[in-house]
């Protein structure tokens, strides 16, 4: 068994954007024994060390990520798909957007607002490709929930993307419906 050195334990708690005082707190021993044992300074006891790393386990486990938030089972457009079908899907599962995906890569996203853009009379017959937004979001599974809410601050949806292809999309609905 590999023990964690005081940088290993330093790294992780910041990681988990805690305190010192947090994670003593967390660990039943007090604030100044964290900052010693991160420095360096005194190497603690197998049963010290046990209660700081078994904290750091269950502050991990409490952070949510995007695989565990996102929406799987995406449903998708193509965009050589035309807008008149975007309009069906959009209706008929009740969405307000869609990802335009192309061989389970996303391209781009399609909202009702970009297709009330459209000047054509003819908007329906256009292609997805002509409507769309290029400019979108990903993360990848790992993503911390803080990350995920930092892009939709500017974004409608977060695209959760593994290896180039989509594998789930989280909108603020997703977020909300995961806090406790």
């Amino acid at each position: 068994m590999d023990l964690p050195t005081p940088a290993d334990l330093r790294e992780r708690r910041t990681n988990l954007e805690l305190t010192q005082s947090e994670l003593a707190e967390q660990a039943d021993v007090s604030q100044p024994l964290i900052a010693r044992i991160e420095g360096g300074d005194v190497d603690p006891r197998l049963s010290t060390l046990r209660r700081i790393v078994n904290a750091l386990d269950e502050a991990e486990s409490a952070v949510m990520h995007a695989e565990d938030i996102m929406h799987e089972g995406v449903v998708t457009v193509a965009p050589d798909d035309s807008v008149r079908t975007a309009i069906d899907v959009m209706v008929k599962e009740g969405y307000s957007q869609l990802p335009v995906v192309r061989d389970g890569r996303p391209q781009g996203i399609i909202s009702n607002s970009d297709i009330r853009q459209l000047d054509s009379e003819n908007a329906g017959e256009l292609p997805v490709a002509d409507a769309m937004r290029e400019a979108i979001t990903t993360v990848e599974p790992s993503a911390t929930l803080d990350e995920v809410n930092a892009h939709l601050n500017h974004q409608d949806a977060v695209m959760v993307v593994a290896d180039g292809q989509l594998k789930g999309i989280i909108t603020e609905a997703d977020v909300a419906a995961h806090i406790s």
